[in-house]
């Protein structure tokens, strides 16, 4: 999708990020969150980018409307992950299968070739065929399944995890 621009998360993106995640947390087994956020709780989560390093926030918008966002966050918090990071990407649900998902995974992993980091993981909840063949389009393999690691919207989730070597 060309006309889909790619930029850094900024603070007036947080009220429609809070918006796109809710629906994933209310409707969709791709987070295991169960409440809603409030904008104001969701504020603790976006101060945790920062400008440089390997924790980014992009926002992928579309006719100057919030189309999804896609951030790089610590693996584990002991230091010797710090060249790890984990990898999440969220499209508005209307546009899912559309490239929004992987312009903002090309933008992503661009900007984590230049920071000091190693592996790039990402888990995704099953069944999710479009994040898997996402994932797999830049060069992420499989490591192996979770099973019924997760219990949402009534039902047992498993969730494949993906690994990605950075340059």
């Amino acid at each position: 999708m060309s006309s889909v621009l790619v930029r850094a998360g900024v603070l007036d993106d947080l009220p429609a990020l809070t918006d796109l995640y809710n629906h994933y947390v209310l409707h969709d087994h791709a987070t295991f969150d169960v409440e809603p956020f409030t904008v104001e709780a969701r504020r603790v989560w976006f101060d945790h980018y920062a400008d440089s390093g390997p924790h980014r926030l992009l926002v992928a918008e579309l006719a100057g409307t919030v189309a999804g966002y896609a951030t790089s966050s610590a693996h584990r918090a002991k230091p010797a992950y710090a060249t790890s990071v984990e990898t999440t990407v969220y499209c508005a649900p209307d546009l899912v299968g559309r490239g929004v998902g992987s312009a903002m995974y090309a933008a992503l992993l661009d900007v984590l070739a230049a920071e000091d980091v190693h592996r790039a993981y990402a888990g995704v909840a099953l069944p999710n065929d479009a994040s898997v063949r996402l994932h797999e389009r830049f060069g992420f393999r499989e490591l192996g399944t979770f099973h019924e690691v997760g219990r949402k919207l009534g039902r047992w989730v498993d969730v494949r995890w993906f690994e990605r070597p950075l340059p």
